[in-house]
């Protein structure tokens, strides 16, 4: 089976469905500071103005490559543990991930497509032409439409991000590793938000143009993501996810039957060169499956925590957790 993609050019369909909104929203304004570019200094969010506070870019993401730097030594060793007791058998439930995930890694450094920060193992990976893709997905009537749009916060990404402001939208972005859950750009969002989020931007380390499915780094926090945003009524089946990748990010071997309940397809793909609408066919997400999360990523991440105790209260039930897991060191911060 071939195992990277070199996809010709597809025939677009002239227009994508657009998504009916059930709640008005007002667009999110910006200006930019005069002294540093990277804050952004007055935004109305929801008809409820904001010139208080000051948003600092960068600042944010040197927060997220530090927290990323010191998770990634952790991952490492979890994928060559995972790989190594499987000894390479891609019938293991978590092997057959990481052998995509390493194969896409070695490739992009090989060949010298892959962007800062470098090495890209164990990153959603920054890569040439990154802002091309942007680009791309910008053009698209489901983004030109949208008023609110989540986006990850990775590098890749960035482009979207600065795109999603400057056309005068409202940008929802997880708090690294989501220890408290979304803000826009300044304002936190609460789990009784009245929000209606029209577009989902998601990074990818591997994704099938064929049929949708995608691999993240392995860490989970795009599913818990979704699921949350799901949970808050925020999105549905409905709500369209995009992903931006390099054209070697595109494979044929991610097998669907293989993938879990929380995992998160893509309807469409944007990289340097094309857009690919994939037509999936693989069921989204329906919410938080809290028997997939374990006791460790539970105590990580502080609005989780809450959401938990809180279903637990108002259905007297308790809730099921998931087995436990080693995380990343940056579980062990004070919060």
């Amino acid at each position: 089976m071939t195992t990277l993609l070199s996809c010709p050019p597809l025939k677009l369909p002239s227009k994508f469905p657009r998504i009916p909104i059930s709640i008005p929203l007002k667009t999110t304004t910006f200006t930019k500071s005069t002294k540093n570019s990277s804050k952004f200094t007055s935004f109305s969010i929801l008809g409820s103005s904001r010139n208080d506070a000051a948003f600092d870019e960068a600042a944010y993401e040197a927060n997220r490559l530090t927290m990323d730097a010191i998770a990634r030594e952790s991952m490492a060793e979890s994928s060559q543990r995972v790989l190594g007791a499987s000894g390479g058998n891609e019938d293991d439930p978590n092997a057959w991930k990481w052998v995509i995930r390493k194969r896409v890694w070695d490739f992009m450094e090989a060949h010298n497509v892959a962007q800062f920060p470098r090495p890209v193992h164990h990153r959603i990976p920054n890569f040439v032409g990154a802002p091309i893709a942007a680009n791309k997905l910008s053009e698209l009537e489901v983004f030109t439409a949208a008023k609110c749009v989540k986006v990850n916060p990775d590098s890749p990404q960035k482009q979207v991000r600065f795109l999603t402001l400057s056309e005068g939208k409202q940008l929802l972005t997880p708090q690294p590793r989501l220890r408290t859950g979304f803000f826009s750009y300044g304002r936190p969002i609460g789990l009784d938000e009245k929000l209606k989020v029209d577009l989902i931007v998601i990074g990818s380390v591997a994704v099938d143009p064929k049929t949708g499915a995608r691999l993240g780094k392995g860490e989970g926090f795009a599913e818990l993501e979704y699921g949350m945003l799901r949970y808050m009524g925020a999105i549905d089946d409905f709500t369209p996810v995009i992903t931006t990748v390099h054209d070697q990010q595109l494979v044929d071997d991610i097998p669907v039957d293989k993938l879990l309940i929380h995992d998160v397809p893509v309807d469409i793909i944007c990289t340097p060169t094309r857009v690919i609408f994939t037509n999936t066919s693989i069921p989204k997400p329906q919410g938080i499956y809290w028997e997939k999360l374990s006791p460790e990523k539970l105590g990580q991440i502080r609005i989780f925590r809450e959401l938990k105790k809180r279903i637990e209260r108002e259905t007297g039930h308790k809730l099921p957790t998931g087995p436990s897991e080693k995380l990343p060191p940056t579980a062990q911060q004070k919060r």
